[in-house]
């Protein structure tokens, strides 16, 4: 795999503009739902969709209309953009379609000989530069294309179910390809909201290896008498849906024999897909959430081969180097269901469990893998974000696409760990942080263990406490951070981002205090810090507070709490590097000291788009900002919003406000005041 790659694929620049007309070869399963993908997030695409049955393609074309209708049923689509997003797309069953495309993504069934025709037919009607691709999540890359004119053109862009929501992608880099077309995947799938992992050309990549042979020996499992539906019930643990349930969803058992024989002919006889899956069609099991009682001993026989599994793929792709552990661990949740990541279960079962499980399981299944390391030689260093260099800076990137970016402990710990790492190394002039993708820079922070203190005033003050921990590190720090806004910046995101020495900003990023949408206040510095950094917008940070008030970009840089704004991303890292530069020995601490500041708002309790708050909440933070004001230390300023934010935990409108968003609700903060 190529090593100069950047870690976050938006920090390497690439020629290739973006595509103008892609073609889809199939437009069965997932081939529309691509189109729609690639509709929805390329403005003014031309959308191509190429089957050799009419049927085919009209069923696909009233399929797009029918998503574009349902999200703007479900107000997540303007009609307009609905509009936009069928405008340009056509179907055909004649390859000369094609012909203009300046990219062609093959989605047909899996066949190796059926493949190597469809290529060479797209190859003999488009353009030398134009990009071809397989959505297979099997075949090797060499297999597919080695007999092109222009194989350095061609990979493999695996998208997983359902392709227009689900972020993931594998993006294949074989001995071949142009490492520039590498890059340029990279970068378009992270710009268009997709969540692109490179592995190498091994047969089912990563994702699947670790899929199909999860299914596969859960079919094994029934040779020991279990049922599908007792296997899909212990699995629950580990995954969201059961390998049971999910294959009679995807109607999967033909994907498993295939997948599965090719890998038994190229690594060996124990990757033989169990031969029950060429005698059923749809298993009798247990939807999730609808477990059936399973016996302690069965339970913990299931438990023991399912995780062995798991593990001993996972020590294969990583000490064959197939993919990154941190892709591997984000992958598995993010397009196979995986509660936790493989890794994430290896440290926290612990290398005698390890031990125990690996041994077992190469016990029952003689030729799986097998660790060829220490067991913490595995786990990565960091999982939740990246880390890169640019003009001796280093940027950090907040990657938890599937949660905007959200903060919680590990990601917490991993930026420690990076600043810590080089807060002392001479080499290194500062930080940047930014967020993944284009979306988000942070959504906040997970809620966490806030629901366990609720009732508990010094349990939640502490818990605030330790939830600051990298923002008190900031205060200390003695190289400059600046924070790079590329989108949503919210609660905790934007408490984080007031902590840093300077803040830049994409034009279309906002930002925004939304806690008392949820009967909560804001704990980490938000009701203290912008007021003593930027007092001449202590009436907009009352509003933000009490009301939930949404602040653009340019609003923010009018007020000089956003340093500079940038119309591109490459120009908003290019500012945020030079920003640090620019402060390296001239950093302002926050200052101490009391402050004056405005009187609190009266007024209805209703955030900014109309909204029901909490009066108390509102009165509570309003007196806060007054008290920690009056603080003669920034760090006494801050340990006022902690005592309250425990206060705030003891309110029937913080426990009705988070039980809500636990059960995804409109909160009622008309019966708690």
């Amino acid at each position: 795999m190529t090593s100069t790659r950047t870690a976050n694929p938006l920090l390497q620049s690439t020629s290739r503009a973006q595509p103008r007309h892609v073609g889809i070869i199939g437009a069965g399963t997932i081939g529309p739902d691509i189109g729609y993908y690639l509709k929805t997030a390329v403005p003014g695409l031309k959308l191509t969709l190429i089957d050799i049955r009419q049927g085919a393609i009209d069923a696909a074309l009233a399929r797009l209309r029918e998503y574009a209708d349902k999200a703007v049923a479900r107000g997540k689509m303007k009609p307009a953009a609905a509009a936009a997003a069928l405008e340009g797309v056509s179907g055909s069953t004649d390859y000369a379609a094609l012909a203009s495309c300046d990219w062609v993504m093959e989605a047909a069934t899996e066949d190796l000989a059926l493949k190597r025709r469809i290529f060479a037919d797209v190859e003999a009607r488009v353009a030398p530069t134009a990009v071809i691709t397989s959505n297979t999540s099997s075949l090797p890359a060499a297999r597919m294309f080695a007999e092109l004119q222009h194989p350095e053109r061609a990979t493999v862009t695996h998208l997983f179910a359902p392709a227009w929501r689900n972020p993931a992608v594998e993006v294949i880099d074989w001995p071949r390809v142009d490492p520039a077309l590498v890059v340029w995947l990279r970068h378009f799938f992270c710009a268009t909201g997709k969540l692109p992992m490179v592995t190498t050309d091994a047969p089912c990549f990563m994702l699947d290896r670790v899929f199909d042979n999860w299914c596969n020996e859960a079919a094994k499992l029934l040779d020991t008498g279990a049922t599908a539906a007792e296997i899909d019930t212990v699995a629950g643990e580990f995954v969201h849906a059961g390998p049971f349930f999910v294959l009679n969803l995807a109607h999967g058992n033909p994907i498993i024999i295939e997948t599965n024989t090719l890998q038994a002919d190229e690594e060996g006889e124990h990757y033989r897909p169990a031969p029950v899956f060429r005698s059923v069609e749809r298993w009798h099991t247990a939807a999730p959430g609808k477990p059936v009682e399973v016996a302690s001993e069965r339970r913990a026989q299931i438990r023991d081969r399912l995780r062995g599994v798991l593990l001993s793929q996972t020590v294969d792709i990583l000490d064959r180097g197939i993919g990154e552990p941190a892709d591997l661990d984000l992958g598995s949740c993010i397009a196979l269901g995986f509660k936790r990541g493989p890794l994430d279960l290896m440290k926290s079962l612990g290398d005698a469990e390890c031990t125990r499980l690996a041994e077992r399981f190469v016990r029952e299944r003689p030729g799986m893998p097998a660790p060829r390391r220490a067991w913490n030689a595995y786990p990565a260093a960091q999982r939740h974000v990246l880390v890169d260099d640019i003009d001796r800076v280093k940027v950090i990137t907040l990657r938890r696409p599937e949660a905007l970016n959200a903060l919680h402990d590990e990601m917490t710990d991993e930026i420690l760990g990076v600043m810590r790492r080089h807060e002392n190394d001479a080499s290194v002039a500062g930080f940047v942080i930014v967020g993944y993708g284009t979306k988000a820079f942070c959504a906040g922070g997970d809620i966490g263990r806030f629901p366990t203190v609720l009732g508990d005033a010094d349990g939640a003050a502490q818990y605030a406490r330790d939830c600051a921990r990298l923002l008190v590190h900031l205060d200390r720090a003695t190289k400059p951070v600046v924070a790079a806004l590329n989108g949503l910046t919210l609660g905790g995101g934007f408490e984080l981002a007031m902590r840093c020495h300077a803040l830049v900003a994409q034009k279309h990023a906002t930002m925004q205090l939304p806690e008392i949408t949820l009967g909560i206040l804001p704990a980490l510095g938000a009701m203290v810090v912008p007021y003593r950094r930027w007092p001449k917008a202590a009436e907009l940070f009352h509003a933000m507070l009490a009301r939930a008030e949404r602040v653009t970009a340019t609003q923010a840089h009018e007020l000089g709490i956003v340093d500079a704004l940038a119309e591109s991303f490459d120009a908003l890292i290019a500012k945020a590097v030079a920003r640090v530069h620019a402060l390296t020995g001239r950093m302002r601490p926050i200052p101490d000291g009391r402050i004056a500041v405005p009187a609190w708002p009266a007024g209805p309790a209703r955030s900014v788009d109309g909204k029901t708050l909490s009066g108390e909440m509102i009165a509570l933070i309003g007196r806060a900002v007054q008290e920690a004001a009056a603080a003669p230390t920034l760090a006494e300023a801050l340990e006022v919003g902690y005592r309250r934010f425990g206060d705030s935990a003891c309110t029937a409108a913080a426990r009705e406000g988070i039980v809500a968003f636990v059960e995804r609700r409109t909160p009622d903060f008309g019966k708690t005041g």
